[in-house]
């Protein structure tokens, strides 16, 4: 038996200061997520005795690059505005994706930037946008309360 999941159900929130209680906000209509892609540089340790003229290798510091989603794009709506304002701002906030499945359901909450705000609005479908964002340190994996 398969543990295998689709990905209905996922929720995608980005941290709000600004409210009376800062909290974390869904943003409306979310259709693709995709989590940050992690890479680790590697650094060239090779020196004047490396064995059988092999070059040798170190894993150097992780970048978590750059995650993306998807929305249904409905402009004017709170989602649009809150993408807007902070693509403008160029602010750095939390950003928290919720897996689907059982409770308690796992969680990865990471500080990103908007980097990326690409709207397709075509005559025989529904108008979507794509946000990019680039990830800044460390992700944090945990479950939702």
């Amino acid at each position: 038996m398969t543990d295998a999941r689709i990905g209905y159900g996922t929720i995608y929130e980005i941290f709000d200061p600004t409210l009376t209680t800062p909290a974390f906000v869904e943003l409306a209509e979310v259709i693709n997520v995709t989590p940050g892609e992690a890479t680790a540089d590697r650094i060239d340790a090779t020196h004047m005795q490396s064995p059988n003229r092999r070059r040798e290798y170190i894993s150097g510091l992780i970048d978590n690059g750059e995650a993306s989603f998807e929305i249904n794009w409905v402009p004017g709506s709170n989602t649009d505005v809150r993408i807007r304002d902070l693509f403008e701002s160029g602010e750095t906030v939390e950003h928290r994706i919720t897996f689907p499945g059982p409770a308690p359901r796992v969680t990865v909450t990471y500080e990103a930037s908007i980097i990326g705000f690409s709207k397709a609005i075509p005559i025989d479908d529904r108008m979507t946008a794509t946000i990019t964002v680039a990830v800044s340190g460390a992700e944090t994996w945990g479950t939702a309360a």
